[in-house]
């Protein structure tokens, strides 16, 4: 019996093991380190085998350590010492663990900063992986969960100066958001005064106010109609760059010209028609008009300008259609301007209908660039939306519009958020 002893062909690691030489010899990388000699042969008992033996062994037989008998030390063949092997119950040397583990797909460091940052993130994974697993779900649970990972990877953002982490934290408090509204809503608690609103969460408040912004930068065509109609038609092909319209779509709007501001979309190339402005015109919903829309089609290396899905669009399209043909708007008859402030001032305002964060207000030059419009022109249109019963307690300034939205119309708003 030999000690052999072989590494890997990067020498990172050894490994040794007791076995004949000839397996030692039949590996080309394994190096003899030390050679047993056979156990000698005990004195024979009268009951014709060694004390200790088992009937079946043989006498002489090599002796492996895993099986020697637990003495201090023994004597083998050729009158050599062997060392004692090392008892059952002794217990490795002792050190400190090292915890780590993943949430998020994020690998959370073992010498991660401050320690009780990196066990909260560690529980965190432990007990997001444990809900998946539950057979019921919980959704107060989930949120309280949410938000504190969102605590959590702000501070690990903070300790490691990362921007992704930051956003993820962002992400996680959007997410706790969203499941506590869930939760209200379907258990009925803390609802008091809610508003059932027509866009549910803070996600699809933020893409609405994005699609506002959106159609504000890249209008083809200048004036609140032609914005107006852009917004429509922005949100129709919003996801494959492509959608169906119908002349009920374009006449429901205070457009004036509709064929002309159509043709010049298209004569700008913002906007491609299978045919001509006019069959798109006379198209009904049986057979509608299928357009193109090439700034939004997807490319090969992102999705577009927008990130959400069917689903959403369909959403975000319903919103916008049933703001800027609300009852008292069209009634009034109020153009283009108008609706568009109506829109701006539903995106842009708290969760009980003040006009900006905390009610401070919305900017002139803001809500005059999202309507198309001079900012001299912005107090004749806040009267007409006054009148509309959109408004209330309306104050313009040189540089603010302060008031409220009317309870009415509250449940086409999209509060922004208190921070």
């Amino acid at each position: 019996m030999v000690l052999a002893v072989v590494s890997d062909p990067t020498g990172r690691w050894w490994r040794a093991w007791e076995c004949c030489s000839r397996c030692a010899a039949a590996m080309p990388a394994a190096r003899v380190v030390a050679t047993a000699p056979a156990a000698a042969a005990p004195s024979v008992s009268g009951a014709g085998k060694a004390p200790g033996r088992a009937a079946g062994d043989r006498v002489g037989a090599p002796v492996f350590s895993a099986t020697a008998p637990a003495a201090p030390e023994r004597e083998a063949g050729g009158g050599q010492r062997l060392p004692a092997p090392r008892p059952a119950t002794a217990a490795p040397r002792s050190r400190r663990a090292k915890r780590w583990g993943k949430i998020a797909q994020r690998v959370v460091p073992h010498d991660l900063q401050p320690v009780v940052l990196r066990d909260e993130l560690i529980e965190l994974g432990d007990a997001f992986r444990a809900y998946q697993e539950s057979s019921e779900p919980d959704l107060e649970l989930l949120a309280s969960l949410h938000a504190r990972k969102a605590r959590a990877f702000a501070t690990w953002a903070d300790v490691t100066d990362d921007g992704s982490l930051r956003a993820e934290a962002r992400r996680a408090e959007q997410a706790a958001a969203n499941v506590r509204l869930q939760w209200e809503q379907r258990t009925g608690q803390g609802t008091e005064g809610v508003v059932a609103r027509v866009l549910t969460g803070p996600n699809q408040w933020e893409h609405a106010r994005g699609v506002l912004a959106y159609v504000r930068d890249h209008a083809p065509v200048p004036g609140p109609e032609g914005r107006l109609l852009m917004l429509l038609l922005t949100l129709r092909t919003a996801c494959r760059g492509s959608g169906n319209v119908t002349a009920l779509d374009v006449n429901g709007l205070p457009l004036g010209d509709a064929e002309q501001l159509l043709q010049a979309m298209v004569d700008a190339g913002w906007l491609r028609l299978p045919g001509t402005v006019a069959d798109l015109l006379a198209s009904i919903s049986e057979n509608p008009t299928h357009i193109i829309v090439p700034s939004l089609l997807p490319r090969d290396s992102d999705r577009g300008p927008f990130i959400f899905g069917k689903s959403m669009r369909a959403k975000l399209s319903g919103w916008a259609q049933k703001a800027v043909g609300e009852r008292k708007l069209r009634k009034k008859k109020t153009p283009a301007a108008v609706r568009l402030l109506a829109l701006a001032c539903a995106a842009h305002s708290s969760a009980d209908g003040l006009l900006g964060p905390f009610g401070r207000g919305l900017e002139v030059e803001m809500l005059a660039s999202l309507c198309a419009v001079d900012s001299t022109e912005l107090s004749k249109l806040v009267e007409q939306l006054t009148a509309a019963e959109w408004l209330t307690e309306v104050s313009v300034t040189g540089t603010h519009v302060t008031g409220r939205l009317c309870e009415r119309v509250l449940e086409l708003s999209c509060p922004v958020p208190a921070g």
